[in-house]
């Protein structure tokens, strides 16, 4: 996988787990199209991920690590996470891995999609 993606999607995880939202939106494409995960659906652009984000973290505690990159034939990036998402009273709702599917436009995120095993 090329050195400039796996930067990009560190740097995405990292600024998503400190809720840095700045951060994480300087990774992604205007016209981002990002997995509204626990919901279904999708949310567009910038604004949209801001929201949704601040909803989700007035309601859950996710947390994702990359802990595998691979670049698949059709360009797309997949990244096995672990992640944990607690309540917030710190119960544990969710702690396994996840498949996380990158689109890049520009050297930028541009779609996010999740497959289950």
């Amino acid at each position: 996988m090329k050195q400039q993606h796996q930067e990009l999607i560190e740097k995405a995880y990292a600024a998503f787990n400190a809720r840095d939202i700045d951060a994480a939106l300087a990774t992604m494409h205007s016209e981002v199209q990002w997995p509204r995960a626990f919901e279904g659906g999708y949310v567009q652009g910038h604004d949209d991920i801001r929201q949704y984000w601040t909803r989700q973290w007035a309601e859950i505690n996710p947390k994702v690590e990359p802990v595998g990159f691979t670049e698949r034939q059709d360009g797309t990036v997949e990244i096995i996470v672990h992640q944990t998402v607690q309540d917030l009273q710190e119960n544990l709702l969710f702690d396994g891995t996840v498949k996380h599917i990158y689109t890049l436009q520009d050297g930028l995120l541009q779609r996010m999609d999740i497959e289950q095993d």
